[in-house]
C-alpha cells in the first residue's frame, strides 16, 4: 500500500521541480477553467488564485515537444487544467455535498450530482495534484475567437453540436463533460470526431490517457507518482 504525502507550502514560490508552462513554451494556449466561472462548479476553485498552468519540469518539457509537432500539423495545444492543489480536490468534494446544481445543464445534464464521485468523474485524490497530469485539446493554428462565457448565460449540454463554442477542433464534447460520450473510445462519434481524438492520442503518446476523459493525460514516468502537492497557484 502506497504512503501518500501532502505538501502544504505557504511560500509564493513554485517548489523545486515545478515550472510555469509559459516559461517553457509560451505558444501553448491556456484557458484555466478552474480559475474562472466556466466550470462544473460555477466559480473559481480553491487554490486557483491565478490563471496559470504549472507543471513538473518533465511534463512541461514534454508538452513543449508535443507542441512543436502539433504546429507541424497545423494546430496548437490548449490546456484547461494542469497542476491542481489538493485543496481544490477537497473543494470539489465539499461542493458535491451541497445542493448547488447551477452548471448541471452544461456539464452533467444526464448525471445526478451526488453520484459524480461514484461514477468516476471526480476523485478525492487526483493525478493533477502530482503535477504531471494535464487536461488539453487542439485548436487550429489560427484559432477563431472563442465565445465569451458570462455567469448566467444559457447553458447547453456539453455533448450537443450547438454546445459552447470554445474554438477547439471537434472532439464530440466540451471539456469536463460528465457523460459517456466523453469516454475516449466512445462509439457514438462522427468520423471527424473519431479522427480528431485519434490525432490527439497520437500526439500525446508520451502521456497516458484516462479512458473516461478524452482530454486527460498523465506523463508516462511522472516524477512524483505518490506525492500529492497542495501549494496555491499564485504570483
Amino acid at each position: 500500500m502506497f504512503l501518500f504525502y501532502f505538501f502544504h507550502l505557504i511560500s509564493s514560490q513554485i517548489p523545486e521541480g515545478f515550472v510555469r508552462l509559459k516559461d517553457i513554451d509560451s505558444t501553448i494556449l491556456q484557458e484555466m477553467r478552474y480559475a474562472q466561472y466556466h466550470n462544473f462548479v460555477g466559480r473559481p476553485i480553491k487554490g486557483y488564485l491565478l490563471e496559470e498552468c504549472v507543471l513538473t519540469i518533465e511534463a512541461a518539457q514534454q508538452l513543449a515537444k508535443n507542441q512543436k509537432e502539433a504546429i507541424k500539423q497545423g494546430y496548437l495545444i490548449k490546456v484547461w487544467d494542469c497542476y491542481r492543489p489538493q485543496k481544490a480536490v477537497d473543494d470539489f468534494y465539499q461542493w458535491s455535498l451541497n445542493d448547488n446544481i447551477t452548471m448541471q445543464e452544461e456539464f452533467y445534464p444526464g448525471e445526478q450530482k451526488e453520484l459524480l464521485f461514484d461514477h468516476g468523474y471526480i476523485a478525492k485524490k487526483s493525478g493533477h495534484s502530482r503535477g504531471s497530469t494535464v487536461d488539453l485539446t487542439l485548436v487550429p493554428y489560427h484559432p477563431d475567437k472563442q465565445q465569451e462565457y458570462k455567469p448566467g448565460d444559457q447553458l447547453i449540454p456539453c455533448f450537443q453540436d450547438n454546445r459552447f463554442k470554445d474554438n477547439t477542433i471537434d472532439m464530440g464534447t466540451g471539456f469536463d463533460c460528465f457523460d459517456e460520450k466523453a469516454h475516449t473510445y466512445c462509439g457514438d462519434l462522427t468520423i471527424e470526431q473519431r479522427n480528431n481524438r485519434d490525432q490527439l492520442l497520437t500526439l500525446m503518446q508520451n502521456f497516458s490517457n484516462y479512458i473516461d476523459e478524452w482530454w486527460h493525460f498523465t506523463l508516462i514516468n511522472e516524477p512524483y507518482k505518490n506525492i500529492y502537492f497542495d501549494f496555491d497557484i499564485k504570483d
